[in-house]
């Protein structure tokens, strides 16, 4: 019986139920701005990932940083056991464009205010993050709604001339930028940054790289929105 009352006295020292209220508060903020987050993320970012797939971390990333805040704020012995243990494990994470990095901030921006304790700061700045995230989108929303991500390939490499493609974007394309190319004895692969001034010249690229030969596969995709 006394190990017990040893063992809640030394688990429960730094503990008050006064903080139970304000606990909450801060987990149920900290969960909805994450999701909020997630969301704007989904629907203005710019990565060619799966933004939604990836925006699904958010919320736990952030109620995690919360409680390791909440946990170690108080005790400077538990703030240096997580300085070692952060030394020790090592997280690997397939973060790929800026973009991804920047959102994953801000999210454990998030969790670390509400974790100690300053909600009502941290929900103050989570609105002026997504007064800029909105507006730097609706000033390039002209801009946005006219490029796509092209990708040519096909089964025999030897029938393609990434030049000539080259030449042919020119004449439609009012912008184009080769991003990445994969050759094998097999197949050929090339994606491009490109910029149209309008659907009809979207077309008549799209006839014109058809005509090369007929084992070429054309794909479009505007990845900058998700709905």
């Amino acid at each position: 019986m006394n190990e017990i009352k040893a063992f809640l006295t030394d688990n429960l020292s730094g503990f008050s139920p006064k903080a139970i209220p304000g606990f909450i508060f801060s987990f149920i903020v900290c969960a909805v701005l994450a999701f909020i987050l997630g969301k704007f993320y989904v629907k203005y970012g710019n990565s060619l990932s799966n933004r939604k797939s990836f925006a699904r971390n958010f919320i736990v990333l952030a109620i995690t940083t919360m409680f390791i805040i909440s946990v170690v704020k108080s005790s400077l012995a538990l703030s240096l056991g997580l300085v070692g243990a952060l030394s020790i494990v090592r997280f690997r994470a397939a973060i790929k464009e800026p973009e991804e990095l920047t959102y994953l901030f801000l999210t454990i921006a998030i969790g670390l205010g509400c974790g100690a304790g300053l909600t009502v700061l941290t929900l103050i700045a989570f609105l002026g993050f997504i007064t800029v995230i909105w507006f730097v989108n609706r000033s390039q929303k002209s801009v946005e709604s006219q490029n796509l991500y092209l990708t040519i390939s096909s089964n025999q490499p030897q029938a393609i001339d990434l030049k000539n493609i080259v030449e042919m974007l020119k004449k439609h394309c009012s912008s184009i930028k080769l991003k990445r190319t994969d050759e094998t004895p097999a197949a050929i692969e090339a994606s491009f940054f490109v910029e149209f001034d309008d659907f009809e010249k979207l077309e008549q690229a799209k006839t014109d790289l058809k005509s090369i030969h007929s084992s070429i596969s054309i794909t479009f995709m505007d990845n900058t929105r998700d709905f």
